[in-house]
């Protein structure tokens, strides 16, 4: 039997879960690489600037991965206790991913430690950024085996169902589904670009703050030139993502575009709102959609009126979509302002006004990962398993989960502020002109 109360509080607690951990969990991927390669720069150019960059960004980065733990211990235990049902049908498959992600979160671990408590004990500066390449691996392998759960859930493959209950399971099948190569490595670059540009908000609201230090500048120049390059990777990926669902999800690609009529030379429909089933206010391209489906301005690309109605999904992700390249488009229009500014000294780029956007490029940045896994998780709905299990039925029919979702806002709320109160302390209390006297006075 459903509970239809429970399905919905289900839903809302894991949305809310998802939500937050996605934060501490992108950042969790990104940042480490940004470290390697800030003390990278640093030791080719043999620039105590960038060395320092590495340190205080490794600071946080502590704070941020314990975060992390406690949020993704949450999300672990809500998938067994709120989805009780879908983990007894593929418990079996995913555990595989499962492990080996707890797996890689160790061994990120383990040499991060390493990394932070042999800071000035090696004569050579290489030597301690080759313990970041664990790190980095670590951080990114952990976003491959999660990613390649939910990929699962998208396009599942590699087991036989009979009698209801999934058998002859091959993991390895099951992990490499046709959604893993194109989702993965959208994950995994999307959270190298978002952390960029976080960690270039912060490096602008510090100048903006009246340090004007060189140290925040090196950041803020090798920060956008990241999220230039990583913004580039992800445009091309969602490319792929788009003639993914074409073949594979058409449904979720119609109701993403709204596309209500199957048609060839096919318009890509932005922004907009829908009135009684009619689109008002769009902005449309044409042939763009045909073209993002099939690199063929002329293909055919299905509709919506192909599909049963309770198969459709919820139309609004299509604002989701709208925010996420939108959002993305904008950030790579600022970053190659800034980079082409700097080599070419535009004056505007060190005014006030311009500093301000790129403040405000980091938190756009999460909402930009916000809004894609929302559209993710939102666009393969009914399912909670595509085509095998509908959402309700692999739902727990307890009258607790209300209770469970208050406690857990309490404990993301906490966590929540308690990072930010610890953070901007932290780095507040050692400002970089202190650590960099500091560190000058140990020399003499």
């Amino acid at each position: 039997m459903i509970n239809e109360s429970a399905v919905f509080w289900s839903r809302v607690l894991m949305e809310v879960t998802l939500t937050f951990h996605i934060i501490y969990a992108t950042i969790g991927v990104g940042i480490p690489l940004m470290i390697f390669i800030a003390q990278w720069v640093g030791y080719k150019k043999n620039d105590e600037h960038y060395i320092l960059l590495a340190r205080r960004w490794s600071r946080g980065f502590v704070i941020t991965v314990a975060v992390g733990v406690v949020t993704g211990t949450a999300l672990g235990l809500q998938m067994s206790l709120l989805w009780p049902n879908f983990m007894h049908l593929a418990g079996q498959v995913i555990a595989l991913p499962l492990f080996m992600e707890t797996f890689a979160f160790f061994f990120e671990a383990i040499f991060l430690g390493i990394y932070l408590y042999t800071w000035d004990r090696f004569d050579n500066q290489k030597k301690h950024m080759l313990l970041l390449i664990p790190v980095a691996i670590g951080g990114s392998m952990s976003a491959v085996f999660i990613t390649t759960v939910n990929s699962f859930m998208n396009a599942p493959q590699g087991f036989d169902v009979v009698n209801g209950v999934l058998v002859n399971v091959q993991p390895l099948i099951a992990m490499f589904n046709p959604a893993m190569p194109t989702k993965v490595t959208h994950v995994v670059v999307s959270a190298y670009m978002t952390s960029a540009f976080v960690l270039a908000s912060i490096a602008a609201f510090r100048l903006l703050k009246g340090s004007n230090h060189v140290y925040h500048k090196k950041a803020l120049f090798l920060l956008m030139k990241l999220g230039i390059i990583f913004s580039f990777a992800t445009a091309l990926i969602g490319d792929y993502s788009g003639k993914y669902l074409a073949e594979y999800q058409p449904e979720k690609l119609a109701a993403a575009e709204w596309h209500f009529e199957t048609s060839a030379g096919a318009p890509l429909v932005l922004f907009g709102i829908l009135d009684d089933g009619e689109v008002k206010y769009e902005i449309t391209i044409p042939y763009a959609l045909s073209i993002l489906a099939y690199s063929n301005p002329f293909a055919e690309v299905i509709g919506l009126e192909e599909f049963p109605q309770d198969e459709i999904p919820p139309l609004y992700i299509h604002y989701l979509f709208n925010a996420m390249v939108f959002i993305g488009m904008f950030l790579l229009f600022v970053a190659l302002l800034y980079v082409i500014g700097k080599m070419r000294n535009w004056l505007f780029i060190h005014k006030k006004w311009f500093r301000w956007v790129m403040v405000i490029g980091g938190p756009l940045s999460i909402i930009a990962i916000e809004t894609g896994w929302w559209l993710a998780e939102v666009g393969r709905q009914p399912w909670i398993l595509r085509g095998l299990m509908r959402t309700e039925q692999g739902a727990t029919t307890s009258d607790q989960v209300d209770l469970m979702f208050l406690l857990f806002c309490i404990l993301y709320i906490v966590l929540g502020i308690g990072s930010v109160i610890v953070l901007s302390r932290m780095f507040r209390s050692n400002p970089i002109e202190m650590e960099i006297a500091d560190r000058e006075f140990e020399k003499r």
